[in-house]
């Protein structure tokens, strides 16, 4: 029997079909460009940090930086809410895991303080040069593609070379 797409039994299947996915990304970013503004996150981490700043150096709000960004937006609801339903979608499949990826212990070890370590240091580079550009990873990605911008398209071929040729590195140098 075939399982439905939201019930998935196994692991290899996926849980969403990818254009249902598509689909709905795609109707969330129509909503938030007429309602507010085209999607992105990375702003908001920052905003967050200047939240978090300005609790222990209150002159810290004064900065024109964070000059009207340090209320909770909707910026910050779409930053909960990808994390809650990254959590949700876990429980409900039965498929939380805080495993290290087997690929990774046969060339790293099953320590989860080291996986969780790189993980945290390569979405903060990531996320780093997003802000350094000016841009956002998530914004380049589904609302800078879907408006056909250059840089976009730029952007995307660049993080799946890097991506690929990261992983390259990481996991064939040892076995020559």
């Amino acid at each position: 029997m075939k399982p439905t797409w939201w019930k998935a039994r196994d692991p290899e299947e996926p849980i969403i079909p990818w254009w249902l996915a598509g689909m709905v990304i795609g109707l969330l970013l129509t909503l938030a460009v007429a309602v507010v503004a085209p999607l992105g996150m990375s702003s908001e981490f920052a905003y967050m940090g200047g939240r978090l700043v300005s609790l222990f150096v209150p002159q810290a709000a004064n900065n024109p930086y964070w000059q009207g960004k340090l209320g909770i937006g909707w910026e910050t609801m779409l930053v909960l809410g990808a994390f809650l339903g990254g959590a949700l979608a876990a429980w409900l499949t039965r498929k939380p895991s805080l495993e290290v990826p087997s690929l990774w212990a046969q060339q790293f070890g099953t320590d989860r303080g080291k996986r969780y370590l790189v993980a945290f240091v390569g979405g903060f580079i990531m996320l780093f040069g997003a802000r350094l550009a000016g841009g956002c990873t998530s914004g380049h990605m589904i609302s800078g593609i879907s408006q056909l911008a250059l840089s976009s398209f730029i952007f995307a071929v660049t993080i799946f070379l890097t991506g690929m040729l990261t992983a390259k590195a990481l996991y064939d140098w040892r076995r020559a």
